[in-house]
């Protein structure tokens, strides 16, 4: 076990994030194979039905948050596994020390965006005025103006906030797995071993 400043790399703290961000991940890593093969029947009982004529009208919308969610689970799992996009220009002619420091730096702006999009995931949702509306979504919007409990889907007349949950879901996800990378930036925590489950490119993880 090594050590730095003082903290053992590895401690329980430590890798209790790191694990909780490991088991977040083979839970995406589920749902994103999941979301992708619904997409693909989606999409081919949309040509088939459209070529008998028959098509089904709420089959683009599904098709249309499927890909919603697809989209913030990737990207969350994508930022674990650090295969989300950046910018190497600089970085590829700093010194090793710098460019660890620039990790960390970009490490923390991502933690910041998942606790920021949390906190307004929660002003917007705001699940403690609901409640204490007794969960009717008339009264509290007529009392706040805030309608998102009353909202439903065009084809589907589903409740937009059931679709709207992938956001706070997002913050979460994102804020565990970027808490995991900065302790691993910093030396408290080891990178973890994933070659025995195959999450080492974009094409592994669904």
């Amino acid at each position: 076990m090594t050590h730095t400043n003082g903290f053992a790399a590895g401690g329980r703290p430590f890798r209790a994030v790191t694990a909780a961000s490991e088991a977040l991940l083979v839970l995406e890593r589920f749902a994103i194979g999941s979301l992708m093969a619904l997409l693909t029947g989606l999409i081919l009982l949309n040509v088939v039905t459209r070529y008998s004529h028959v098509p089904l009208y709420w089959i683009d919308e599904s098709a249309i948050f499927t890909t919603v969610w697809l989209t913030f689970l990737g990207a969350s799992a994508m930022s674990r596994l650090r295969l989300d996009f950046s910018m190497t220009i600089l970085t590829e002619r700093l010194p090793p020390s710098a460019v660890k420091a620039m990790r960390v730096i970009a490490t923390l702006c991502i933690l910041s965006f998942g606790l920021a999009l949390a906190v307004m995931c929660w002003l917007w949702m705001d699940p403690v005025g609901i409640a204490s509306a007794g969960f009717d979504a008339r009264e509290y919007g007529g009392a706040t103006f805030n309608f998102l409990y009353t909202e439903r889907t065009q084809t589907l007349n589903w409740p937009s906030w059931v679709v709207y949950l992938v956001m706070p879901l997002f913050a979460l996800t994102l804020t565990v797995h970027s808490a995991a990378n900065l302790l691993e930036d910093l030396g408290f925590a080891s990178p973890p071993d994933r070659s025995g489950i195959g999450l080492s490119n974009a094409e592994e993880v669904a």
